[in-house]
């Protein structure tokens, strides 16, 4: 899934170069880079799919040359994550009718890729014998109200290899909330991460989402044809914008989840940026070259390379560089981030966003 804009990240992130197409931990790889290498660990590179907006179809065709340009498919609107993934079972099912599937977000950082290896495969061996939706899990670190958590059953079953029946979703709790949850050991944060086989999803969206399956199973007898991107048009201009969460996760019952460590994190926002950049002496976190620093601290920093940043004086901000925008924010009001993007567009138009 690279389709969203990630508007939390501006203004590095923009509609046209949002943060899935950016190196945005300077490592010489964009997020939708590491997470192509990283699949191909899972599966082979033309079993891989990528569904974004049709307007970055250019862009996944550039920043993933390897790839098979038939496997990118373009959505005409963004309608969330539901038609995303009901469109690509459909395709998928024109492939190959018996498919184990894995449908993974493109802009988040996993650091042990080795454990998140493993853990996709032992859930692909438990979806290829089981008709359940399962989705992965990580165990809390802290009581962060910025992820969805899942509490799940645990039966005390040795046998059940950490894998658990989902009870309940709950998307973004307040902070008491999400204390309770953390010291109940009973929740997991929601890592956006699924695997099912091919039969189990195609039967959950004609029974919980039937309008959109209906929609997109009446497009596939035009896959791989000249009608395929008038069809899936149609598709988009008539299917409901819902997530995959609450249009079918949240409502089957045969939901279950897989507990998870391989340093994950959905890089929300500058805050958890911030987690995943080495810090100096005076917890900074800096992407650039030319950064100069004096009686500053905790503050994440981040500009191009060949600018020159003096900062003095400031303790607790995000300072980003990007096209001709500065933002200067303190971290702990972040969250604001998407309102000055509403501003900047009524006040100043599209140049800037």
């Amino acid at each position: 899934m690279a389709g969203g804009i990630g508007s939390r990240f501006w203004p590095m992130s923009r509609n046209t170069f949002p943060k899935q197409f950016l190196d945005i931990l300077g490592t010489g790889k964009t997020l939708i880079q590491q997470t192509f290498e990283r699949l191909k660990n899972v599966c082979p590179p033309e079993n891989i799919l990528v569904v974004t907006n049709e307007s970055y179809v250019g862009l996944v065709k550039q920043q993933l040359p390897e790839m098979n340009a038939a496997n990118i498919l373009g959505e005409p609107y963004r309608k969330n994550t539901a038609p995303c993934i009901a469109y690509a079972a459909a395709k998928i099912q024109s492939l190959n009718k018996n498919a184990n599937i894995v449908v993974a977000p493109s802009d988040h950082i996993i650091t042990n890729e080795q454990e998140f290896i493993n853990a996709i495969k032992k859930a692909l061996e438990f979806t290829a014998k089981n008709d359940n939706l399962l989705t992965l899990g990580i165990k809390p670190s802290r009581p962060d109200t910025g992820y969805g958590y899942i509490q799940f059953v645990d039966d005390k079953k040795k046998d059940h290899n950490k894998i658990y029946k989902v009870k309940t979703f709950t998307e973004k709790p307040n902070l008491e909330m999400a204390k309770f949850f953390l010291q109940s050991g009973e929740f997991l944060w929601n890592a956006g991460i699924f695997i099912w086989n091919l039969q189990t999803i195609t039967k959950a969206l004609e029974e919980h989402l039937t309008d959109i399956y209906s929609l997109f199973n009446d497009a596939q007898p035009y896959f791989g044809t000249s009608d395929e991107l008038n069809h899936i048009k149609m598709a988009y201009e008539h299917c409901t914008n819902i997530s995959i969460d609450f249009g079918v996760m949240e409502k089957a019952k045969n939901v279950f989840v897989m507990g998870a460590d391989f340093g994950w994190s959905d890089l929300g926002t500058y805050g958890s940026l911030y987690e995943h950049i080495k810090h100096d002496t005076n917890e900074n976190a800096v992407v650039g070259k030319n950064v100069m620093l004096y009686d500053s601290s905790n503050c994440m920093v981040n500009v191009p390379k060949d600018k020159l940043v003096v900062m003095q004086g400031l303790d607790g901000y995000i300072v980003v560089e990007s096209q001709g925008v500065l933002l200067i924010c303190k971290k702990e009001d972040e969250q604001q981030i998407r309102q000055f993007v509403n501003d900047v567009k009524m006040n100043k138009g599209d140049k800037f966003i």
